[in-house]
Formats: structure tokens, C-alpha cells, sequence
């Protein structure tokens, strides 16, 4: 069984996984962060949305041993013990959740898609096109795209 060396949410891990082990599973049941959600599996859903080296990317469609060496962030990582990152606090305002289930992949991929550096990150039509790999049952969509909104001005900051 390899060992996987990841820095996850800025804590250096080692990690015994099976050579098929998707870094989601690593990140659930091998380091105990479940905050990064099991939808799909398929990466249709995007709820297991986290950052590897600072990029969006879908946990279930990534071995964890093709990530050794990796920086991953997940939802657990973006807040300190003072503070909701912007994000999270613009989803609470805006209530840009309901069930709660897809809420870690949305707060990922919107802090992905601001730090990506798009032309205009506050148009809403292009939130949701950058955001369209992560689906919302409840149909908060306004309202993510409107916590979203709040937050580009302040892009630097995420």
C-alpha cells in the first residue's frame, strides 16, 4: 500500500491509500475532512469540489496517489478560528443555500473561479457558466450567484 504525501489545508499528511483510492475517499475516511461531499462519483455534481495547488478540481476523478506532493484545500481550510472566510459569510447573507449538501463544492468552486482571474468576475452571466459544474437540487442558484457577486469586488482577498 503506497504512502501519499499531501499538505492538506496547510497540515503535511501521510496517508497509507490502495493505488485506486480517489482523493476524495483519502480526504474522507483516510484524513477525516468530511466536509468535501459524495454525490455523483462521476464528477457531474461537483460537490466534491476542492483546490489542488490553488485549482478547482473534482476530488472523486483523482487518484490520491496521482496527487502526492499536492497543496489541497478543502472546506474545513478556508476559514480561520476568528473568522468565516468572505464566502461563507456572502452565502449567509444572501442565503445561498438551502439543504446544505452542495454548499463545501459551491464555496470551493466560487473561491476557485475568483482566484482564476476572469475578465469580469461579478457578471452573473458568466458565474454561472464558470459555476455550471456544480449543481444545486435546492435551486439556490440566484442566490450563490448573488454571494458571488458580493464577494469579486473584494477578490484579492479570497
Amino acid at each position: 500500500m503506497p504512502t501519499v504525501h499531501l499538505r492538506i489545508n496547510d497540515l503535511d499528511l501521510a496517508l497509507d491509500v490502495e493505488i485506486g483510492t480517489t482523493l476524495l475517499d483519502a480526504l474522507r475516511e483516510h484524513a477525516g475532512l468530511t466536509g468535501t461531499k459524495k454525490g455523483c462519483e462521476t464528477g457531474a455534481c461537483g460537490g466534491c469540489t476542492v483546490l489542488i495547488d490553488g485549482r478547482r478540481a473534482n476530488a472523486c476523478l483523482t487518484l490520491a496517489v496521482m496527487e502526492d506532493g499536492a497543496h489541497i484545500t478543502t472546506i474545513e481550510g478556508i476559514a480561520t478560528a476568528d473568522a468565516l472566510h468572505p464566502i461563507q459569510d456572502a452565502f449567509i447573507v444572501h442565503d445561498a443555500l438551502q439543504c446544505g449538501y452542495c454548499t463545501p463544492g459551491q464555496i470551493m468552486s466560487a473561491i476557485g473561479y475568483l482566484a482564476e482571474g476572469h475578465a469580469n468576475p461579478a457578471d452573473a452571466a458568466l458565474i454561472r457558466e464558470w459555476m455550471s459544474g456544480n449543481i444545486c437540487r435546492c435551486g439556490a442558484y440566484p442566490h450563490i450567484v448573488a454571494a458571488i457577486q458580493d464577494v469579486a469586488p473584494l477578490k484579492e482577498n479570497v
